[in-house]
């Protein structure tokens, strides 16, 4: 199993009705855009796709959707966590018994935790589930990390099988490849360490850049595969100029906005994080219209 978890996978975004419901044809249809464009896995109900502002049914609804749209083709992992342990089971459960081939797990947020805590945490959720279980670091929106310490002691629980590293520091994400066994997965989540996390030893990638240039994405990994480093860098470069326009408001909600712009109809963000104003919209038309040397 541990196998098909490794490459690009895209987090992908929920598509919205403009009365913020769940637009179901065109979750399947971005879904669909994805395998199309050659990733190895879908990531489902992710920073990306929302899950801080959707309700547990709706969080299980869409993964529902994700995995009967892919129909065995590829892994799907679930974006499980929730603020309290209790929650975090109940998702996760409900999410293998949906078909999840995995679950990405968040480190609890708005509280702060200690490295035992999370330990217990993430030890009590792989306990109960019955497919395995990713970590999730992005101490930027949950001000909770987890050290490579703490995950080198994780990963010698069986059910945990990886981690996803989004903080962003380089050194994070190589922390966790140096402390644990070879055959534990680590995916880069900050899309500028794709490249550096495959030469570091790591596995690929969870991205929400994929969502806007999957073929770009999927390239990187291709070429990194094929010992082409020097194509695998012009397309890791490739994103850098356009990963700036993500400070232009929500960067869920940029992303989002950047797939409707590119003729893919995903709806807008759930408020209060949902359109972009008049003048980033066309910063980020801006942004799209010069980044021709992305793959499509």
């Amino acid at each position: 199993m541990t196998a098909q978890l490794r490459g690009i996978f895209p987090a992908i975004v929920t598509p919205m009705h403009d009365d913020e419901t769940i637009d179901e044809a065109g979750l399947r249809a971005h879904t669909r855009r994805m395998l199309d464009a050659g990733v190895h896995g879908i990531f489902s109900g992710g920073t990306n796709g929302e899950f801080y502002a959707l309700s547990y049914a709706e969080r299980l609804r869409t993964l529902e959707i994700v995995v009967d749209e892919v129909a065995g083709t590829a892994p799907v992992i679930a974006g499980t966590g929730c603020v309290t342990t209790g929650e975090t089971i109940a998702l996760t459960r409900a999410a293998g018994r949906a078909g999840a081939a995995a679950v990405s797990v968040i480190t609890p947020y708005f509280a702060p935790a200690t490295q035992e805590q999370l330990s217990d945490h993430f030890t009590a959720v792989a306990d109960a589930s019955e497919v395995p279980v990713m970590m999730y670091n992005i101490p930027a929106r949950t001000q909770n990390s987890i050290t490579p310490a703490t995950v080198a002691k994780l990963a010698e629980h069986p059910r945990i099988v990886g981690a996803k590293d989004s903080s962003g520091d380089p050194s994070v994400l190589t922390g966790y490849i140096e402390s644990t066994p070879e055959d534990f997965i680590v995916l880069a989540g900050s899309d500028a360490l794709v490249l550096t996390g495959l030469a570091a030893g790591g596995d690929g990638a969870i991205t929400g850049m994929a969502n806007i240039f999957p073929g770009t994405m999927v390239a990187i990994h291709r070429a990194h595969q094929a010992g082409d480093l020097a194509t695998a860098q012009a397309h890791q470069d490739a994103i850098a100029e356009f990963r700036k326009a993500l400070q232009l408001g929500n960067p869920s909600t940029v992303v989002k906005e950047a797939v409707n712009l590119r003729g893919f109809p995903v709806g807008p963000g759930r408020a209060p994080f949902a359109r972009l104003s008049d003048e980033a919209r066309e910063l980020l038309r801006a942004a799209l219209s010069t980044s021709s040397e992305l793959l499509h």
